[in-house]
């Protein structure tokens, strides 16, 4: 779901930054309302969790490929204002350092993946688990189930905004010039791939979690629990918070996973790749498409070449990625807590 550069016109990229600025705007101003001390180690590894498992690319039948994206997770556990924050972090690093989604873009991808996603899933989880009090199970699946259909929102609003290019920017002989897919192949898509498979990945990945932090966290699901201590009293950096960081840590180790799947996410191609498909490169998405050189193309590292240095540049990517995210969170945290 990673638009690059040159797939959007700038009458829809302009309009989708116009929503997104005062949003994270906004956002800032509510987290620095709500959020406390201990949450700042949960808020980078939501943003860290995020960045990783969208490295997993999961091949499907027609050579295609996809990710889960981990928002309704961190909107459940910490506030969809948090998950907008977080996953918006986790893009923004994608594009300027990996070439992962545009740069003209950034905007549209954090609309679609940080806010669809994160509003979307926390409000759904909140409806389902309703009076559920400490029943776990219920818990599970309502999380699950908020994040198959947010993922299936996120994908739907992409392929939209895919798929209104030809209609809105396009020669006088009706050539597009960005994005050359309509709505009739762009939405259907990206919606069966999402409704048939990496909803199901992304339910699972948020099932599991919100079962563990159900276990060891409760309150973070507000689940009561007298024989634990309240948050007030336990330590900033939880005994979960460790076991949760030891976790990233070996899906960073496993990242070089993500280079099995063959194929290209669908529409992420490169201007070669449609040249062969189409045999010509819409002139605006030409003109786009190399607007921004990334530092460490597709996760790989300059100079590093052959199977196991590409999986040792993709681990070193994930790497720098999570470094950047917890030097970034201190920076938030230390900006929030000045003076309280």
């Amino acid at each position: 779901m990673h638009i690059p550069d040159g797939y959007l016109s700038p009458q829809t990229y302009i309009p989708l930054y116009g929503i997104m600025l005062p949003v994270w705007y906004w956002g800032s101003r509510i987290l620095k309302k709500t959020l406390n001390a201990r949450q700042i180690p949960f808020l980078a590894l939501g943003a860290a969790f995020s960045f990783v498992i969208m490295m997993f690319n999961i091949p499907i039948p027609g050579g295609s490929t996809g990710h889960a994206v981990g928002a309704a997770l961190i909107a459940i556990l910490l506030g969809p204002w948090a998950a907008l924050m977080a996953v918006s972090m986790a893009l923004i690093i994608q594009a300027l350092l990996f070439g992962d989604g545009g740069i003209t873009a950034i905007a549209a991808n954090c609309f679609n993946m940080a806010f669809i996603m994160s509003f979307s899933g926390y409000y759904i989880y909140k409806l389902l688990s309703l009076n559920s009090g400490s029943n776990i199970a219920r818990r599970v699946f309502a999380a699950s189930v908020a994040a198959y259909i947010s993922i299936n929102l996120s994908a739907f609003f992409t392929a939209v905004e895919f798929g209104i290019q030809p209609y809105i920017a396009h020669k006088p002989d009706g050539t597009p010039l960005y994005g050359p897919y309509g709505l009739n192949v762009a939405v259907p898509i990206m919606t069966i791939e999402h409704l048939a498979f990496f909803g199901f990945v992304e339910a699972l990945v948020t099932g599991l979690v919100v079962a563990y932090i159900a276990k060891t966290e409760p309150e973070m699901l507000n689940i009561s629990t007298p024989a634990l201590q309240t948050a007030a009293d336990r330590p900033a950096f939880s005994k979960t918070a460790k076991r949760l960081w030891i976790g990233l840590a070996v899906l960073i180790i496993l990242t070089p996973l993500g280079l099995i799947a063959s194929g290209t996410a669908w529409g992420e191609w490169g201007a070669e790749d449609l040249l062969a498909i189409f045999g010509f490169v819409p002139q605006g998405l030409k003109g786009l498409s190399n607007v921004w050189h990334s530092f460490f193309p597709d996760y790989s590292v300059p100079g590093m070449e052959g199977p196991l240095m590409l999986a040792a540049g993709y681990i070193l990517s994930a790497l720098i990625a999570t470094g950047l995210i917890v030097l970034t969170a201190f920076v938030i945290s230390r900006i929030m807590f000045r003076g309280r």
